[in-house]
């Protein structure tokens, strides 16, 4: 004689069976709610706990506890989780906060040999030291738990994000000093130079470039097969370069010397060719850092033999991103720089005297923008009222 159960049909109207019927097979769903949806389905359409279980590769007490859910609370209620039904929560705020103030020390301040944690590291000391500390419901923590904690906070103790500490006392009054230097060249654009002021130079050096040779002949792209050029990996180094570049910041037009060094010799060679391009009788303007070869006894002793001739307006300490040279050295090290090969040195100062050549046959304007407001707003706060 075949098995007859003694389990209740389950009846369902037409909408319940296409709202389950969507919901077996929603991608957007929890997997959970999905599962037993299917299972639903399965029994209203006469399927045995045996067969349902087979085709959807689960046991036969999680349908039975689904479809008895569905019998008592309806099908709305089965689908959902019972209250209570997780494990309860053994971490407490507190135990949380604890974890977070370790994390924001280094572990070398509490007796680890490391400069920065990890997680596993982070957990491996808070299991040892959680009793102590009064948190015994840390003793079993792991790492991943520990990236839980710190994710939702968020704290991120394996990573450094360096940070220039402001040293200059005089930080802002030298910066507004240089901001007005760009302010008065936006003035002079439109309405003439003043008379004793025939130029402005942002100047700087720019040291290191690096005469690097190839090994091996570079590659030509070929199409249909290779897209770019290729690039033997072994290289050769002849040396190292500076540039001591200054710009026009009336004319856009560019003074470069390339020399082996930047020392006072070579800046006081600069300062020479800066004099002979100039007319005679006028004051040259330069906005330049505290490098010490800008003020060192040979540099002063070129001053004294060329009195009133220039005028130096200094960057602020670790200021000299507000020298607008650094944006031409910006856009030289993106083009002409990048993965340059040359045979020796003196092919690579040729090299680039050519490119200031031809930046000169077409010189462009190069204008500051930045901090601008800072220079409106002390002007405004300054004004007689």
């Amino acid at each position: 004689m075949p098995f007859l159960s003694t389990r209740a049909k389950l009846d369902l109207n037409d909408q319940d069976k296409v709202w389950l019927q969507q919901l077996s097979v929603s991608r957007s769903e929890s997997v959970a709610r999905v599962h037993r949806a299917q299972i639903l389905l399965r029994y209203s359409q006469g399927q045995t706990v045996s067969a349902i279980a087979a085709a959807l590769h689960t046991n036969r007490p999680k349908v039975e506890r689904c479809i008895g859910r569905a019998l008592e609370m309806g099908i709305r209620g089965a689908l959902k989780d019972l209250p209570g039904r997780s494990r309860p929560v053994s971490m407490t705020d507190e135990d949380k906060a604890w974890v977070v103030s370790l994390a924001c020390q280094k572990p070398k301040d509490l007796g680890d040999a490391q400069e920065l944690w990890t997680t596993r590291l982070l957990a491996k000391h808070i299991q040892k030291h959680c009793l102590e500390a009064g948190h015994p419901s840390l003793r079993k923590l792991v790492r991943g738990t520990v990236s839980k904690i710190l994710a939702a906070h968020p704290v991120r103790t394996h990573q450094i994000q360096y940070y220039l500490e402001r040293r200059d006392p005089d930080f802002e009054a030298t910066m507004i000093e240089v901001l007005h230097v760009y302010k008065d060249v936006e003035v002079w654009r439109n309405t003439g130079v003043l008379s004793e002021v025939v130029g402005v130079l942002s100047y700087d050096e720019k040291p290191g470039i690096q005469a690097i040779s190839n090994t091996a002949a570079d590659l030509p792209p070929v199409p249909g097969r290779h897209r770019t050029w290729g690039r033997d990996h072994e290289y050769k180094r002849h040396g190292t370069l500076s540039l001591l570049d200054g710009i026009d910041l009336l004319t856009g037009e560019v003074m470069g010397l390339v020399r082996e060094r930047h020392r006072s010799a070579e800046f006081v060679e600069f300062l020479r060719l800066a004099d002979q391009h100039y007319p005679a009788g006028f004051r040259i303007r330069l906005v330049l850092d505290n490098h010490s070869a800008h003020i060192s006894k040979e540099t002063r002793a070129y001053w004294a033999s060329v009195p009133n001739r220039f005028e130096f307006i200094f960057t602020p300490k670790h200021g000299s991103w507000l020298n607008l040279v650094e944006s031409f050295f910006g856009k030289m090290a993106r083009t002409l720089l990048r993965g340059i090969r040359v045979s020796s040195k003196a092919e690579l100062k040729a090299r680039i005297e050519l490119y200031l050549k031809e930046v000169n046959e077409e010189p462009v304007v190069f204008k500051w923008k930045c901090k601008m407001e800072t220079l409106e707003e002390k002007s405004i706060a300054s004004a007689p009222v």
